[in-house]
Order: structure tokens, then sequence, then C-alpha cells
């Protein structure tokens, strides 16, 4: 702190000018905030009972993405006071999802939802890219009962959600959720015989596809994993995914614990909400 307050010191108006034009970080989004709410705000009109709503602190516990994942501390901006900036929420709420599993009874699943501006350290090459966005994740945690049943539970719960959701706020406009099991029978089987069927009719032009060859996010993602894209200009783009972690399972040291995240960025989904009219 006493470093930091020396260097706050020597920092005038012309250097906050300078940063401002420069700094990566601080560049604000691009995005007009007022359809992006609507965007949000229709997510939460959408999101089933059972998810209950938390709005997160700016800052997590130092290590919370690196000391459950496979994410490299230097992709995260840390404080000097024992804590980080959110780079990604799905870490947060499964820490919160933990704590919750603990006190409440374990037949009990939880279900938990944020949309939050996350600020990440690694650069990000493209035209309108920025280091921080927001995201709508959601997180859910339960007790394994066996065969795969408590993952197909969950996956359906999450894809339930963003077909809806899709259909809902990109009608006309086709959009698809890839799913990848990743080397695990027991749940290629629970896909085939309740995930898909409890998901069908499909709502308005949503299509749901296997992807068995993805290679993205394998180690981070275990089990399996889904992306979340919309069409634009004759292709796919990707504008969100997920998938099974072990993170509950290692915050309360419980290897019967399974958790599945997922998420989107809500200005991306609200540009091709705006194109669908």
């Amino acid at each position: 702190m006493d470093v930091t307050r020396r260097r706050a010191a020597t920092v005038n108006p012309a250097t906050l000018t300078r940063r401002w034009r420069e700094d990566r970080y601080v560049t604000p989004g691009a995005s007009d905030p007022r359809l992006v709410w609507r965007t949000e705000a229709r997510l939460w009109d959408l999101l089933p009972a059972e998810f209950t709503g938390i709005d997160l602190s700016p800052v997590a516990p130092l290590g919370t993405c690196s000391a459950v994942g496979t994410v490299s501390q230097d992709r995260v901006i840390s404080t000097t006071r024992g804590s980080e900036v959110v780079s990604d929420q799905t870490n947060v709420l499964a820490l919160e999802a933990a704590r919750r599993r603990q006190e409440q009874s374990a037949a009990r699943p939880v279900h938990l939802a944020s949309c939050h501006r996350v600020l990440r350290a690694q650069p990000f090459d493209g035209p309108g890219l920025l280091q921080h966005f927001r995201l709508f994740a959601l997180v859910s945690s339960d007790r394994d009962r066996g065969s795969a049943t408590t993952e197909a539970a969950l996956l359906t719960t999450h894809l339930r959600f963003w077909t809806a959701a899709l259909a809902d706020l990109v009608p006309g406009r086709h959009t698809e959720v890839s799913y990848t099991v990743f080397g695990f029978p027991p749940l290629a089987d629970r896909v085939r015989d309740t995930v898909l069927p409890a998901l069908q009719p499909l709502p308005g032009t949503v299509a749901l596809s296997e992807d068995p060859d993805r290679q993205h996010a394998r180690g981070y993602y275990e089990r399996g994993a889904i992306k979340i894209h919309v069409a634009a200009d004759g292709e796919l783009r990707e504008i969100g995914d997920g998938g099974f972690t072990d993170w509950t399972a290692q915050f309360n040291n419980d290897a019967k614990e399974r958790c599945f995240t997922s998420c989107v960025s809500t200005e991306r989904l609200t540009g091709f909400a705006v194109a669908a009219g």
C-alpha cells in the first residue's frame, strides 16, 4: 500500500489523460448500456425460479481462478490487498455454491446466477475486443447420484434455459447450442436417453448438435461441455460456453460434488438481438 500511495502521488492530470487514451484496461465499453441492460433484464425474467440471483463484489479472494483451474494468475488483475478483480464469475459463483452446499441439506441442489462485468489481463486481438466485458453466468452444484444422472439433470437445466433465451431474444435467426462429452460414457448415455428427449421440442429456430471433435477447453472442463452460437454472415459466431468442473468438489473436499457452469456475453447477444429487430 505504501508503494501504491507513493506511485499515486506522482500522478498528474496529464498522466491520467494519457493513461485514459492508452490503457486497454480502462477503455470504456462500446455497447449502448440501455440496450445491453434490456437484454440482461429479459434474461433475468426468463431465468427459472430455482436459480438465485447473486450481485457479486468487483473483487474475489486471490487465487479464486488459478487455485482450482488451469488459468494462470498472470491472466488475472491482482490487487495489493489479497484479492483479485473478478475475471470469470463462474469461479466466484462456484465458491458461493460450495458454501451453500455445505450449510444446507446435501439432498438439495444449488443454482446460482449473476450478471457481471469481468476484467481479464491477457491481450485480446481484433476490432472491438476489450479487456472487460459483461457475462450472464449460471452455476449449479448437486450431489452425485450415480450413472451420470446428476450430470444429466444439471445439463438439462442449463440447456433448457439457454435454448429458451436464444429463441426469445434472437427470434427468427438461426442459433445453435453444441455439446461435447469428454470420454465419459455414462454421460453420453444420459445425453441420448435423458437430456435430448427432455429438451424436445426445441423452441424457435434453435438447434442442438453434437461436437465430438471439440478440443477447446478440454482439461478446463471435464466430462462434458457446451458452446452457444448465433448465425451471422453465413457462419456461427460463439457467444458463450460452459461445462462440468470439479470446483465445488475441491472447495468442499468432497469428490461426490458435481458442478456445471455456463455463460454468455450479453454485449454480443445484444448485438445479434438488435440486428434481429
